[in-house]
């Protein structure tokens, strides 16, 4: 069984930063995609960032490039997203997903099959 323990999340005010972490066990990591997704209250859950199993290939979604750094660490079988400049728009539970299929990067929700529970990210203006 493949687990997905996500943590970091807070209340900050905006222009803060705050660093996720995802703690992964159970599964092939080094070989998996993994994602960072958001939703927001009455909104749909949607694609933050992405990273391929090497860590080379990564993607944003664009109201976060500059502001966000997705990396992993397949030694600890951990990833992590740094956020900076965080906006009230920024606000949402963050989950960390993995798709074993690792051949690229998706944007999708469909596009990932193990998921965490969730930490919750509240930004203030």
């Amino acid at each position: 069984q493949v687990l997905l323990v996500e943590s970091g999340g807070g209340l900050v005010q905006a222009g803060d930063s705050l660093r996720l972490s995802c703690a992964t066990s159970g599964g092939a990591f080094s070989s998996y995609i993994m994602g960072w997704f958001r939703q927001a209250p009455g909104k749909e859950r949607e694609f933050v960032a992405g990273i391929g199993w090497s860590g080379v290939t990564i993607d944003y979604t664009d109201s976060m490039k500059g502001r966000s750094t997705i990396s992993r660490d397949n030694a600890k079988n951990t990833v992590t997203l740094q956020m900076n400049s965080l906006k009230p728009e920024d606000t949402g539970v963050y989950y960390c997903a993995a798709d074993p299929k690792g051949v690229r990067i998706g944007i999708h929700r469909d596009d990932y099959e193990y998921w965490g529970q969730g930490t919750q990210v509240t930004v203030s203006s």
